[in-house]
């Protein structure tokens, strides 16, 4: 890691200055996810694109603030129609990464304490989510808005 930091491959969305990290493979609803998100939660909440598809993330004073790259800072990729400009924040601090897995690998009711990552030295916890699920970026909201970590 580089006193600049680390670019890591998935989407970041934020809450006024809270952001979540989604990882998944290649077509697994990063992006979907994170525009029902930012379309789909109320704007006095302050929800926000960081950044889409490679993320800038870097340590600072025991937190992980999360960016995007110049060349794509408020741009997401919305498939059947391009890409396109979306309500965007520069930077927010990472609070939670969510890893997009299958509807039966969800967790009924999640480990307590949840899973966790480490990146750049900072250890976030890790909850499960199934992106294509009509309630998942309500679920998000939640995570962020009651800290379920």
């Amino acid at each position: 890691m580089s006193k600049d930091g680390e670019l890591i491959y998935g989407t970041c969305i934020s809450l006024h200055a809270d952001a979540a990290i989604l990882k998944g493979t290649s077509n697994s609803g990063k992006s979907d996810l994170a525009l029902r998100f930012i379309l789909g939660t109320p704007a006095e909440l302050g929800p926000a694109l960081i950044a889409d598809d490679h993320i800038k993330v870097v340590a600072k004073n025991g937190a992980l603030i999360a960016s995007a790259p110049a060349t794509i800072a408020g741009q997401i990729e919305v498939r059947g129609i391009g890409i396109v400009s979306v309500a965007h924040r520069e930077q927010a601090r990472v609070r939670l990464i969510v890893q997009l897995v299958d509807h039966d690998d969800v967790p009924r009711l999640p480990p307590s304490p949840l899973p966790s990552e480490t990146v750049c030295g900072i250890a976030l916890p890790v909850l499960a989510l199934s992106p294509f699920e009509a309630s998942a970026h309500l679920k998000l909201r939640l995570a962020l808005q009651t800290r379920v970590w």
